[in-house]
Parts: structure tokens; C-alpha cells; sequence
């Protein structure tokens, strides 16, 4: 059999026309969820006034109860990994698909708390703190989709890891004081932004399952070189599904990702007056544009699968992360307003 053999009777990938039918399911469920919780956050906030500590915000609570439920959720998930319980991969679901909701809830709290404690209240995608918030929630929502589409809970020991590094750069950005709510620069006063920051991060929290998925299949492949076949290699689907499931990822992320450039052009110039700039992070989101689109292309026209992949998926993540931190870390632009002083 080669690598991509299927291992299982009845695995096969998933067909499109059920993986569009899931991802409406899912959004539709979200756009639901969110809508009661935004109902219920003004009866939950209590009045606020300017200069209010971080740690008094209800916003900061429901961050930090939700962080914990997204750390118990990846400890789960590698314990279901290990011990191949179902029960457990089904506490490992719910304690992710709860944090992931938290997250969500603190966004639109500290929406509305912006209002009170700021002169001009905005949404919360101003600054580091605040994407990478957005960065968790949408990448645990990408890969909760996906997992309930697979119907196998696996991926999640290697996807999670991922978002606990975006929780420890939220806990970093708190201890050193770069994650309080500021009043917007006049750049970041427009609608364009909202949809931008949105599919931006959509596409990069898709990016972020297929590096996960990534690491799953070199893992697999790696026991089945050295003739494992008992303890973890039991819960992991086979090597066609996983590679299935990191291209389906791509495949997600990539149309969603070309969207956000195009919203940022529109964008560029409404604040700027000129579609291209050739700002730092103008030309990192291109440059994760054009490695993905290798990606496909390698995967259609070239047959690649596999082992190639992967370590394309992972290259592509990495690349990726540099847009999204190293460019606002490092060098400066116009996107100096989400860097750190």
C-alpha cells in the first residue's frame, strides 16, 4: 500500500458537497450563539468609567475562565489521544467548544465596555492583545467544524497546542501592559476593517488546522515506518484522511484569506488613498497568498499528497505566524499601530 492507501473499509475523504453543507451548519449555529450572548452582556456589565484597571473588566474574567477551559481542553485531547476513550475526546470537545464560546463572549463584552471607558468605543480588533483573542476563537471554531465533520476527535492533541501559544501571548501581553483597550488611530475608523480583521483571521485560524493536521501525519507515518501498531497510532484515522483533512483546511482557509487581502486593499485606500503600499504587512500576506497557492497548485496539478505536503502545510504556518506576529513585532509600517513600543 502507499502512504495515502485508505486503512480503514468505509474511510474515505469527505465529499464537498457534505463539507458545505457543515460549514453553513456551523456558521449559522455560531451566528446564533453570538447573537444571545451579545443580548445578555448588557445585562451582565456593570457601569464602567474611564481608567478602570484591565484585571476590573468583565471582559479580562471571562478571557481568563476561558483560557483555562481551552488549557484543560488540550491536556483532554492528548489524554484522549493516549488512552483512546470516547468519553474522553467528547469532554475534550466540550471543554474546547466552551472556551471557544468564553472567547467570543469577551470580545463583545469589551466591545461594549470600550464604550464606556473610551471617548469613541470600536470594535476589539485594535491591537495585539485583542487579534490574538480573535486568533483563538476562530481557529478553535475552525477546527471544532472540521472535527465534528471527520467525526474523529485526534487532530485536536496537535491543533490545541497551537492555540495555547496564542493564550500565552495574550498572558505576555497583559504582565507587560499592551493589552488595554486604546482609542483607535484614524486609520482604523472604518467598516473595512471589521470585514478585513474577520476573514484575516479566519483564514489564518484554518491555517493553524492544517499545520495541525500537518504534524499529525508526519507523526503517523513515522510509527507506521518504525512498525508501531498499538498506543497512539490506534486513535489517529488514516494517513488519506488526515491529509484530507490538512487540505480541506487549505482549502477553507486560502479563498477566505484571498478575500481579507482584497478587504485590506479596499481599505488601504479608504485610509490611504492607494490600493498598494508595499507595507511589511502587505508584503507578508502576499507572500502567505502566493505559498498557499502553491500549495493547491501542488495539489491538483502536480498530484502531491502526503508527506510533501505537510511540510509545505508547516512552512506555510510558519510563514504565516511571521505575517501575523514577527511583521508587527519587528518591523515597522504602516501597521505600526498593532506593534509592541
Amino acid at each position: 500500500m502507499s502512504e495515502l492507501d485508505i486503512g480503514k473499509t468505509g474511510s474515505r475523504p469527505i465529499e464537498a458537497k457534505t463539507f458545505a453543507q457543515m460549514m453553513l451548519y456551523w456558521c449559522l449555529l455560531l451566528l446564533l450563539t453570538l447573537g444571545i450572548s451579545g443580548l445578555s452582556i448588557f445585562s451582565l456589565t456593570d457601569t464602567l468609567t474611564p481608567g478602570i484597571p484591565l484585571t476590573e473588566l468583565l471582559s479580562y474574567k471571562f478571557t481568563g475562565y476561558s483560557n483555562l477551559l481551552l488549557i484543560a481542553s488540550s491536556l483532554v485531547y492528548i489524554a484522549h489521544l493516549k488512552f483512546q476513550d470516547s468519553s474522553v475526546g467528547k469532554w475534550a470537545s466540550g471543554l474546547a467548544a466552551a472556551g471557544m464560546s468564553g472567547i467570543f463572549v469577551a470580545l463583545l463584552t469589551r466591545w461594549y465596555e470600550s464604550y464606556q471607558i473610551l471617548e469613541e468605543g470600536h470594535v476589539p480588533i485594535s491591537n495585539l492583545y485583542e487579534v490574538s483573542l480573535c486568533f483563538t476563537a476562530l481557529t478553535v471554531t475552525v477546527y471544532l467544524i472540521l472535527e465534528s465533520l471527520y467525526r474523529n476527535r485526534s487532530a485536536g492533541a496537535f491543533v490545541m497546542p497551537i492555540v495555547l501559544g496564542a493564550v500565552g501571548l495574550q498572558e505576555w501581553l497583559v504582565a507587560t501592559g499592551y493589552a488595554d483597550p486604546n482609542e483607535l488611530v484614524p486609520a482604523l475608523k472604518s467598516y473595512w476593517m471589521h470585514a478585513h480583521v474577520l476573514a484575516n483571521f479566519i483564514g489564518y485560524g484554518a491555517f493553524a488546522v492544517s499545520a495541525g493536521a500537518a504534524v499529525m501525519l508526519l507523526v503517523r507515518q513515522q510509527l507506521e515506518k518504525h512498525g508501531k501498531t498499538d498506543g497512539i497510532i490506534k486513535s489517529m484515522p488514516p494517513l488519506s484522511i488526515i491529509d484530507d483533512l490538512m487540505y480541506r483546511s487549505v482549502a477553507v482557509g486560502f479563498p477566505v484569506f484571498t478575500l481579507a487581502v482584497i478587504l485590506g486593499s479596499a481599505w488601504a485606500y479608504y485610509a490611504w488613498g492607494g490600493y498598494w503600499s508595499w507595507d511589511p504587512k502587505e508584503t507578508w500576506s502576499l507572500i502567505v497568498l502566493l505559498v498557499y497557492a502553491a500549495f493547491l497548485h501542488a495539489r491538483f496539478m502536480r498530484g502531491w499528497a502526503g508527506i510533501k505536503m505537510a511540510w509545505w502545510s508547516l512552512l506555510g504556518f510558519s510563514v504565516t505566524l511571521f505575517c501575523f506576529l514577527g511583521v508587527n513585532l519587528f518591523l515597522s509600517g504602516l501597521h505600526s499601530y498593532g506593534a509592541i513600543d
